[in-house]
């Protein structure tokens, strides 16, 4: 049985994008946001765009690769057999057989990522902000987006096998 799904990894990093797109549009927090921000039309406006998207999509699939750990259970049983199922004992295979699909849906997953948000995206922006002096609407809307895109990538990780 495989755990992963690397397509639904693939997938789950350029998730992150589209949920940016659509939080950080000036119709929905985009506005809001580059004055909590104190950011100017022409600081978004300048500088290179596909190498700011470039490199978030590479910091978006690190994040992706790291949260099947998080959001599908059955890889702490991996984990405990090193990762090499033909050198598990039989035991592993039977709790595979009765377990390994408890828990792998998307909704599962979304719980997850927004837990992973919540308590882990949030206090580091959170801390970050505060010592930037940025406001609660700051680190709201930007722990919001991650809080949501953690959510989206966990459902998405761990509900497509």
């Amino acid at each position: 049985m495989d755990l992963l799904n690397p397509i639904a990894i693939v997938v789950a990093a350029v998730s992150a994008l589209f949920v940016g797109f659509i939080w950080y549009n000036p119709k929905v927090f985009g506005k809001v946001w580059m004055e909590a921000a104190g950011m100017t039309d022409e600081q978004i406006k300048g500088g290179n765009m596909l190498k700011f998207f470039g490199v978030a999509l590479i910091f978006a699939f690190l994040l992706a690769t790291a949260l099947p750990g998080i959001v599908i259970h059955q890889m702490g049983v991996y984990s405990l057999i090193g990762g090499d199922p033909s050198v598990a004992l039989p035991s592993y295979e039977a709790l595979m057989a009765d377990y390994g699909d408890a828990f792998r849906t998307f909704k599962h997953g979304a719980l997850h990522g927004v837990l992973t948000g919540v308590f882990i995206a949030l206090p580091i922006i959170g801390t970050n902000a505060l010592f930037e002096r940025k406001n609660a609407k700051y680190i709201l809307i930007n722990s919001g987006y991650w809080i949501v895109t953690l959510g989206v990538m966990g459902a998405i990780i761990c509900g497509w096998r």
